[in-house]
């Protein structure tokens, strides 16, 4: 009756072909089994020939069902194994319905014809699999294989009984377990989900069985029948006591045996995580991610990109395997390409829907072909050899999208399950976390190191400054008695060098006052175009012949709140720098522009503001851009740029653009740096807009006086 109820119900779900004959193969067994049934209650031998008939199609559609699971290739020759089972089932046929039908031989030939077709049919099945490029129907085909082995071991012993062997009939309660498991992995699309009810029935069928032997042991062996009542209750005790612990070793057993790489996985991927609870830098938690992805062996390549402080794109911070950043130049084929930047507006669809999905398998998306999904698979087309990966979103603290993950197997098709990518899922979460951490921590480290400049500044005005006026004082004494009296000219320029050091001195001890004790200064509605042309104008007094300094401002630029001296301190500081960089031969381009989003923003509102039919804003930033046409700036110099006292140049502090960068902060703006090995580098100051007016009026010039004192005070600071 449970065989004719898993055949209707296989019907019930699917008219396909394999359903079709799932059916058949589910008939068959009731068939089976009615067919002994009913020798059993007549005595009569129609019944024996019908079993025999019975147990000779058997295996005829059980190598047709196991066929259909695994459809054959475009252009793979036809299976043999269908036509020969076809030509072996004559001659059974003959056999079992003539009068030796019965004899030991024809008993033995009949059952070994069974065992060898079921047993053709299932290593068909599990070679055709083992063939398919996609890893999702690798896995599903091994776990009909063992299902299949199991429900066909299970019914041939009860075909014993044709040869005299009586079992008890555990292989029919077996069978019809096995059955609905085979029913229902032909009908579940997740393999999560076979595993769980496959689970949940070897589980609820072992407690039965052990319940069973407890319960016949205590009867037996323990006391009689005058005692069921009490052996019932001990066995119900002892069955408690050992359904827990039993239920979870078979529970594990399971998923070690049908998902041994998933569980490889999650164990990689669960130390990643371990590791990243206790990462603050950013670049060691990219390190910790590729190594985990690399040991765990289930992805060939894999790339990381984390968005910019402009929100413009996301810059690639590390990649392993078969990918390599840069063009393709042809000089190493077995290395695809992978680009080191990924622009937010080239790739606009592909980041829209991964704000709405935490990850995006892109290999699915093209094989389903659907129309909606063209945009996303032309986005998806920028990230080169990655573009069939699987996409993960990292994503911060105001769900905005901070960077993307890239993984990708390109051994086997569907290399990730459903179940493997919301392991993915997982660590990527914990990447948004962890660049999250690393921002708290930056924050803390630079207020941590300016409370102790702060507190060493108080000393240094005493312990330093005091001693250099002494020095000062003595030495121009001494000046002006050489100057009246005749004494060696190597005297007086030994004096001139004191005096010279001691005001340099004098410099670097004053500029490490002013980063170590930041102030506001007189912020006021600054108008930025003209404070740039007036302090472009002196420092072209000042430059080397062989650079040219050009302008690029903005019409209608709103007014910036900033202290009119502090912006042109770090104008100056930045100018300089370009030129130095540049050896004295280049060009050095200032440009001026409105920013009409924040720079905590999603990149969604900076695309938004470069889309000529977005909505108008009202500007909220204004930037001004220092760009040279010098050799760059290296990765390691980069990561030290605005770190205090740290410089590549002979003489100087160290201290030029930590204090640029102190005093944009201060104003409620930022310093931001890009830079290309050959191709220059571009320093852009973002200061907030003053709120009392958007207009730009005119310009007010201040004393030029005043701009050569900030330009000779900023000359020593790189």
């Amino acid at each position: 009756m449970l065989a004719f109820a898993i055949a209707l119900s296989m019907l019930l779900r699917g008219r396909k072909p394999v359903h079709w004959l799932f059916a058949a193969f589910a008939a068959e067994v009731a068939l089976w089994y009615a067919s002994q049934s009913l020798f059993g209650l007549f005595k009569t031998s129609i019944w024996v020939r019908v079993t025999a008939v019975l147990t000779v199609l058997l295996p005829q559609v059980a190598v047709h069902l196991f066929q259909a699971i695994v459809p054959l290739e475009h252009g793979a020759p036809p299976a043999r194994l269908p036509r020969l089972a076809a030509l072996l089932a004559i001659p059974m046929l003959a056999l079992e319905l003539s009068p030796y039908h019965d004899a030991p031989l024809a008993l033995g030939v009949v059952y070994f014809y069974v065992i060898g077709l079921l047993a053709a049919a299932l290593i068909s099945l599990a070679v055709r699999g083992r063939r398919s490029a996609s890893r999702a129907v690798r896995d599903r085909v091994r776990f009909l294989v063992v299902v299949g082995a199991l429900a066909t071991t299970f019914t041939l012993a009860d075909f014993l009984s044709f040869l005299g062997v009586v079992l008890p009939p555990i292989g029919a309660v077996l069978a019809i377990v096995f059955l609905f498991v085979l029913a229902e992995s032909l009908t579940r699309p997740r393999l999560a989900d076979l595993y769980e009810m496959a689970g949940r029935s070897l589980v609820s069928t072992a407690l039965a069985f052990s319940f069973a032997g407890i319960f016949y042991v205590f009867v037996t062996y323990v006391g009689r029948f005058n005692t069921m009542y009490l052996n019932g209750v001990l066995a119900a005790m002892v069955f408690l006591v050992l359904f827990e612990p039993l239920q979870t070793e078979v529970d594990r057993r399971i998923h070690q045996f049908f998902f041994r790489e998933r569980r490889d996985l999650e164990t990689s991927i669960a130390d990643v995580r371990r590791r990243l609870s206790h990462v603050l830098e950013r670049q060691e938690m990219v390190d910790v991610l590729l190594d985990g992805l690399e040991r765990s062996r289930r992805a060939t390549s894999c790339a990381i990109y984390l968005r910019d402080q402009e929100g413009n794109g996301f810059d690639l911070a590390g990649s392993i395997g078969r990918v390599r950043a840069g063009p393709d130049d042809g000089s190493s084929p077995l290395l695809a390409r992978v680009p080191e930047r990924i622009e937010s507006l080239a790739a606009r669809p592909l980041l829209d829907r991964l704000l709405q999905h935490a990850s995006l398998s892109l290999e699915e998306l093209s094989r389903e072909g659907r129309a909606t999904d063209v945009p996303v698979l032309t986005a998806a087309s920028t990230l080169g050899a990655l573009s069939g990966a699987v996409v993960l979103a990292v994503r911060g603290d105001d769900d905005d999208l901070v960077g993307i993950i890239c993984v990708a197997d390109d051994r086997v098709r569907d290399a990730f399950t459903p179940e493997e990518v919301k392991i993915l899922e997982s660590v990527a979460a914990q990447i948004g976390v962890a660049i999250a951490n690393s921002r708290i921590y930056s924050r803390m480290k630079e207020r941590d190191r300016l409370a102790a400049l702060g507190a060493m500044a108080a000393g240094l005005a005493h312990e330093v400054k005091n001693p250099l006026g002494a020095i000062k004082g003595a030495a121009q004494l001494l000046d002006e008695i050489a100057a009246g009296a005749p004494v060696d000219g190597g005297a007086a320029e030994w004096i001139g060098i004191i005096i010279e050091e001691v005001n340099r001195l004098d410099r670097v001890v004053g500029s490490f006052l002013d980063y170590a004790r930041p102030h506001a200064g007189n912020p006021v509605p600054l108008d930025v175009n003209g404070a740039v042309r007036r302090t472009v104008q002196i420092l072209n007094s000042q430059q080397v012949e062989g650079v040219d300094v050009a302008l690029d401002l903005a019409e209608d630029l709103p007014r910036a709140r900033i202290d009119a001296e502090q912006f042109r301190q770090v104008l100056i500081n930045l100018v300089q720098n370009a030129v130095q960089a540049m050896d004295g031969h280049g060009r050095v381009f200032v440009s001026t522009q409105p920013k009409r989003t924040p720079r905590s923003s999603t990149w969604t509102s900076q695309i938004a503001f470069t889309d000529k039919n977005a909505p108008s804003q009202e500007p909220e930033f204004v930037e001004v851009s220092v760009r040279d046409t010098g050799p760059g700036i290296s990765q390691k110099v980069l990561k030290n740029l605005f770190v205090p006292f740290f410089t590549t140049k002979d003489q100087g502090t160290g201290l030029g653009l930590a204090i640029s960068q102190s005093i944009a902060q201060t104003a409620g703006g930022s310093i931001d740096v890009h830079t290309h090995p050959g191709a220059g580098t571009t320093f852009t100051i973002s200061l907030p807009v003053a709120v009392e007016t958007l207009g730009t009026p005119r310009p007010v010039d201040v004393a030029p006086s005043a701009i050569d004192a900030i330009a000779s005070r900023s000359a020593s600071s790189p």
